[in-house]
C-alpha cells in the first residue's frame, strides 16, 4: 500500500519514512502542501498520513483531496518520540489494515 507521509518538519518526515522503508513500506514523503497535491494527483497512494504541525486549514484541504483521488485511509498523526516506535504502533497497522482491506 503505498504511502504519503505529509509533515512541515523535513526531519520528522525522513524519520518516518526510514522507519517505515525498514519495515518494507512503500512510502514518499513531502513538506509543503503544493508537493503533497502533486503527487495525490498521480492516484498512486492509498494512504496519506498527515503530521500533528500541519495547519488545520491544509489539513482539512489534504483530507478533501484525498477523497477526491480515492486515497482509502487518512491518519492524523501527531509523533512523539521514540520516532520509529511511534510509526510501528501508530501507523503501520493501519497501513496494514488498509492494504488488507484492499485484497
Amino acid at each position: 500500500m503505498r504511502t504519503l507521509v505529509l509533515g512541515r518538519t523535513p526531519a520528522r518526515v525522513t524519520a518516518v519514512l526510514a522507519t517505515l522503508h525498514a519495515d518494507g513500506f512503500d512510502a514518499e514523503g513531502v513538506s509543503t502542501d503544493a508537493e503533497a497535491r502533486q503527487l495525490l494527483a498521480t492516484g498512486r497512494f492509498g494512504v496519506l498520513i498527515i503530521g500533528g504541525g500541519v495547519e488545520p486549514a491544509s489539513r482539512a484541504a489534504m483530507k478533501e483531496l484525498a477523497a477526491e483521488y480515492q486515497v482509502r485511509r487518512v491518519i492524523d498523526g501527531a509523533l512523539t518520540e521514540p520516532f520509529d516506535a511511534y510509526v510501528r504502533r501508530a501507523f503501520e497497522p493501519l497501513i496494514r489494515e488498509t492494504a488488507a482491506a484492499d485484497g
